[in-house]
């Protein structure tokens, strides 16, 4: 049965760095594509970032430049490397993964989900 586990969430003050890691167990990780969501109280689940198995990211325009997605195919593990948080990255952060899809807009796209971290930034 494939696994997405999430950890590296906290609580942390706004400008603060967090590593977020997901390590898939079952999965041929270094064939799936990659990708981290979040979902803050009230709101729907929006895209952050996704890695290709090739390593080409893609990211959301709020986290461009600020965040950063790898993977490392040798330990089944992806990363989110988030810089200079803010208040309003506040939320429930999801890995997830499928072998082809490849974009932010839907989340029903991807077939595997790890149960979330929680990131809370407070000014």
């Amino acid at each position: 049965q494939v696994r997405l586990v999430e950890s590296g969430g906290g609580s942390v003050q706004a400008g603060d760095s967090l590593r977020l890691s997901c390590t898939a167990s079952e999965l041929k990780f270094s064939a799936y594509q990659m990708a981290w969501f979040r979902q803050a109280p009230g709101k729907e689940r929006e895209g952050v970032a996704v890695i290709s198995t090739g390593g080409t990211a893609y990211y959301a325009d709020s986290v461009n430049g600020r965040f950063t997605i790898s993977r490392d195919n040798a330990k089944n593990t992806a990363y989110l490397q988030m810089n200079n948080l803010r208040p309003e990255d506040t939320a429930m952060y999801y890995c997830a993964s499928d072998r082809n899809a490849l974009d932010l807009e839907f989340p029903q796209s991807y077939t595997y989900w790890g149960r979330g971290t929680q990131v809370t930034v407070s000014s």
